[in-house]
Parts: C-alpha cells; sequence; structure tokens
C-alpha cells in the first residue's frame, strides 16, 4: 500500500487501484460490465442504482427509459414504465435531480422532508398556505391519485413558472412528504396522500439525519463502485460536509487511484472480486448514471461531456441531446439523434478513432430497432474520413 493522499480525521487509504481499475469497478457497480440480471429486469436497475433521473426531453425516448435500455438491452419501452409505476415499487422525489427511487429509500430521505419543512416555504409562495394545502388534502382523501389538472390546473394563464395555487401547494405537500408521486401517466405527474401510497412498513421519518445520510452515502457508493467525496455527494446531492460526517459509518473503504487528485473511497464488495465480463456496447443518456457528474467522467474515462440541450443553437458544439458511445468500457465517441418517420437520424456524430466505427454502428442497429426504426441516417461524421467506414459497417447491418 502506498499513498500520499489523506482527509483530516478520516483514516489513510487500504490499498492503491490503478485509474484503469477504477473505472472498470465503476463500470460494473453501473451494471454495464457483466452479465445483466435480466431476471431482476427495470426494477433491480433501479434497485442497484439507487436513482434514475428523470427529464422532459424525449428523442429517442426519456431518460429514464434510456437508463435501464443501456444495461438491459432493447427491453420494451411500455414494461419499463410498468416496471417503475405499477405495484408502489417506486416513487419520484429530489435525489440528483427530480429522479425515480426505489420505495424502499422513502425512509432515508426523513432528512430532506424535514429540511424542507425547516425553511417554511418553496421558491413559489401561496397567497393562503393553509388552506390551499387544506383544500389538496381534502381532494386527494376523497377523490383519490389525481394530477395536477383534476386539482384544478397547473399554471394561472401566465409563463410556466406562473403556477396555480393547488399546484403550488401539491408541490410543497410533495417536498414535505404529504403527498407522494408513485406514478406518472402519459408523463403526467399522479399525485396521492403518502398514507395511502407508501406501505406501512416505510411509512415513518423515525431515522434521525444522521442515520439517513449514512445510508444514503453508503447507497452512492455501492452504486458509484469508488468515488471520491464530491461523488458521493453529488450523486443524491449532499453537501460535502454531511458526506465527511457520514463517512466512518458507511462502511466504505479509503482507497488512493492513481492518476486521481483527491482521496477515494470504494465499496468493499466491488473490491472482493476482479471486475471481468462482457462490456455493454450502447449510447447512454446524458442523465445516466455513469455520466452525469461531468468532473468524475472526465476523470474517470477521460471525456468531457456536457448537455448542450440548453445551449443557444448556434453555440453547440456537439448537438442538442448529445448521446455518448460506451463500447468496450470506455466512451469512444457520441451522436446527436433524431426520428424522422422509421428512420433514426444521427444529427452529428463524432468518434475517437477507427476502432469505435464497428461499435458506434451496432450501437445506432440497437437503437433504431428499439424505437421501431428500420433505417439509420448520419447527416455530420467527424473526423469526415471515416464516414464511408461508418456508412459499409451500418450497410452490413442491413441499415
Amino acid at each position: 500500500m502506498t499513498s500520499g493522499i489523506t482527509t483530516p480525521g478520516l483514516p489513510g487509504p487500504e490499498l492503491t487501484l490503478t485509474a484503469d481499475e477504477a473505472r472498470r469497478i465503476a463500470l460494473r457497480a453501473q451494471g454495464l460490465l457483466g452479465a445483466p440480471d435480466r431476471r431482476a429486469g427495470v426494477r433491480g436497475v433501479l434497485r442497484h442504482l439507487g436513482a434514475v433521473q428523470l427529464d422532459t426531453i424525449s428523442v429517442l425516448a426519456r431518460s429514464h427509459e434510456l437508463v435501464p435500455y443501456a444495461r438491459l438491452g432493447a427491453v420494451g419501452r411500455q414494461a419499463v414504465e410498468s416496471a417503475y409505476w405499477s405495484d408502489t415499487h417506486s416513487f419520484e422525489y429530489w435525489s440528483h435531480a427530480a429522479c425515480v427511487l426505489p420505495i424502499e429509500e422513502w425512509p432515508h430521505f426523513a432528512f430532506r422532508r424535514r429540511a424542507f419543512r425547516r425553511r417554511g416555504r418553496r421558491w413559489h409562495m401561496m397567497r393562503d398556505r393553509e388552506g390551499s394545502c387544506a383544500a389538496v388534502r381534502d381532494r386527494l382523501k376523497s377523490e383519490g391519485p389525481l394530477t395536477t389538472a383534476g386539482l384544478g390546473g397547473g399554471r394561472n394563464g401566465g409563463e410556466w413558472w406562473d403556477w396555480s395555487e393547488s399546484k403550488i401547494a401539491v408541490e410543497w405537500l410533495l417536498d414535505i412528504g404529504e403527498v407522494v408521486v408513485a406514478e406518472r401517466r402519459g408523463w403526467k405527474r399522479i399525485y396521492d396522500l403518502a398514507e395511502r401510497a407508501v406501505p406501512d412498513a416505510l411509512l415513518h421519518d423515525d431515522l434521525d439525519d444522521d442515520e439517513c445520510l449514512r445510508r444514503l452515502v453508503a447507497q452512492a457508493g455501492a452504486a458509484l463502485g469508488v468515488a471520491t467525496r464530491a461523488d458521493l455527494a453529488d450523486y443524491h446531492r449532499l453537501k460535502n460536509d454531511q458526506v465527511e460526517a457520514a463517512l466512518p459509518g458507511t462502511g466504505l473503504v479509503p482507497v488512493e487511484v492513481r492518476g486521481w487528485n483527491k482521496p477515494a473511497w470504494a465499496d468493499p464488495a466491488a473490491l472482493a472480486t476482479v471486475p471481468r465480463g462482457r462490456h455493454r456496447t450502447t449510447l447512454l443518456s446524458p442523465f445516466d448514471s455513469l455520466i452525469w457528474d461531468r468532473a468524475r467522467t472526465e476523470r474517470v474515462f477521460g471525456f468531457t461531456h456536457r448537455l448542450e440541450a440548453y445551449v443557444p443553437k448556434p453555440q453547440r458544439v456537439h448537438g442538442y441531446f448529445t448521446m455518448p458511445l460506451l463500447a468496450g468500457g470506455r466512451l469512444r465517441g457520441r451522436v446527436d439523434p433524431a426520428r424522422e418517420g422509421t428512420t433514426l437520424v444521427a444529427r452529428q456524430l463524432s468518434l475517437l478513432d477507427d476502432k469505435a466505427v464497428e461499435p458506434m454502428a451496432q450501437a445506432l442497429r440497437e437503437a433504431a430497432n428499439w424505437v421501431g426504426c428500420d433505417a439509420v441516417r448520419v447527416e455530420r461524421c467527424a473526423p469526415g474520413n471515416l464516414r464511408p467506414h461508418l456508412q459499409e459497417a451500418l450497410a452490413a447491418l442491413g441499415l
């Protein structure tokens, strides 16, 4: 064991990992190295990751569909939705962002619900908080689960942020845990009373903040495999000091990773065996938990990636919804996809080198088949000299 990297108040590293070992541990921890657990399916992926980010953008599919697709292959999109939103297997709450979370995690977010209560408001102000919240509770109690429209509408008629009083009230009740979203239909949130939607065994806030944070840091460590303190904090959007206080009780093992300039911690289970098995070749959602932390992505994979959907079009470098290509355990390219009828369009595509040509063709074919396309059209390819080889590879696959 060699290490010159330590954190005051925490033990020094127990072993040293190469950057390549850390990368493979991270891939396996994220379910992208080794045989996927198809019997556990989408729900198994969700439990393993602990959080799957939601986002409104839908190009090939929405991000929460792309995450299990990346790990399991062409699982039916309706099967993905059913796995998330039936039989009270999950709920939606604030984690890394708005995320689908395993229902078993409900008690662990009590610290965040209490924090909302202490703050006393969200960024929208209610004219009559007590009356508006009481009205929402009464409607849900008497009528059962409702959408925003069912509660009276989401907006006052102005811009998207000009929320109605009932919308502000139900979102506040969601923040503090009186209301839960355990289902979406057609991308619409279905609100219900937590006392009705969350299983009795989980419907409690008995865990104090320290225990909630300890469990969430441990879960993040297991999902990441090996991580810095900042990585652990980013997973569920915790504060660095919260992570540092929780670390001694998590069971995570201090390690040094060569080339990383910060101390790291590893899940003991991730260190028990050498990561081996089949590497997944796939396109990744930009909101996939393997790459949602841009600094970590660059450190682990040497790959600079950012979402440009909210960047003005003339300033975009790689496109609107750029999906990195994962192949052989490395990020080897990126593509900005779209659909035109039954054609998958690669509006802008880049390849690391000629070794990325065949994997990109395979990933495009699988993605096209998954979303019901029977052709692929490449509009722009960089570097340009690889375009003919990519076209040949696609033609060989029948596209």
